[in-house]
């Protein structure tokens, strides 16, 4: 053994160990978030799939049978009828941007024929329209049919503040928190667990609120997502492969 490799081995592994415990400790993080996002992929096209699924189906009259209700919770983006009358004074508005820029979600409560109240989704309304005096025209009276899409309650974000109740503003989709500002337990005992949207056609008098906001276009680019992260696992072993190759030759 040459005093060379006595006095030389030692540092080249030590100037080697430190590049190797962080590829150790990042290579699976790296290979994780990948196949988190394989399996983030097929959640994706299994739901897309259901949406599409539903959304080919005829609307449903929603309380034809007695109690049909209960199984549309479970079948989001389900095409449905409902005849009764709004309750425009109840109304309650959801902020929402739209294409044409910030406005509400109109949530009128629905007075079915069955005796039930469903929130429906009327639609998008600009800020000069909030105020339902601004689209008189389109606070129909009397017993009138919507069709739209059952929608499951929404799930507050971190960031999302609390309704302001006297202000009449949502910032989600708060069913329970909805239902609760009706007032009468009777009323509250009533609200079915879903909301449905409206669709588009036919259009409200006035033209607002305008229907058909459900959002449809779901994005999927969860295979970009978890090639990206493999990718960049391969990069971190070809980065290391290559620094220990050029270090074992200088030395």
């Amino acid at each position: 053994m040459t005093s060379g490799d006595l006095n030389g081995g030692a540092p080249r592994g030590r100037s080697l160990m430190v590049p190797a415990l962080m590829t150790l400790v990042a290579l699976p993080i790296l290979l994780g978030l990948g196949f988190w996002q394989l399996e983030r992929l097929a959640w994706k096209e299994t739901l897309i799939a259901s949406i599409n699924e539903s959304l080919g189906k005829e609307p449903m009259p929603l309380e034809q049978p007695a109690e049909a209700w209960k199984q549309l919770g479970h079948e989001e983006y389900r095409p449905v009828s409902v005849s009764g009358h709004f309750r425009h004074g109840d109304e309650r508005r959801l902020f929402a941007v739209d294409a044409e820029g910030p406005g509400w979600h109109i949530y009128t409560p629905f007075e079915t024929d069955g005796g039930k109240i469903l929130f429906v989704n009327r639609g998008f309304v600009p800020e000069e329209f909030k105020e339902p005096a601004a689209r008189a025209a389109g606070q129909i009276e009397g017993r009138v049919t919507v069709r739209g899409l059952v929608r499951k309650a929404g799930v507050k974000g971190w960031f999302e503040p609390d309704a302001d109740r006297t202000r009449n503003v949502w910032y989600w989709r708060d069913l329970d928190g909805m239902a609760a500002s009706l007032g009468s337990d009777e009323d509250r005992a009533r609200v079915l667990p879903f909301f449905v949207d409206a669709t588009a056609e036919p259009a409200n008098p006035g033209g607002w609120p305008k229907g058909g906001v459900t959002r449809l276009d779901i994005p999927n680019r969860h295979l970009e997502y978890a090639l990206t992260w493999f990718g960049l696992a391969a990069t971190l072993l070809a980065v290391f492969a290559a620094f220990a190759w050029t270090r074992r030759r200088n030395a």
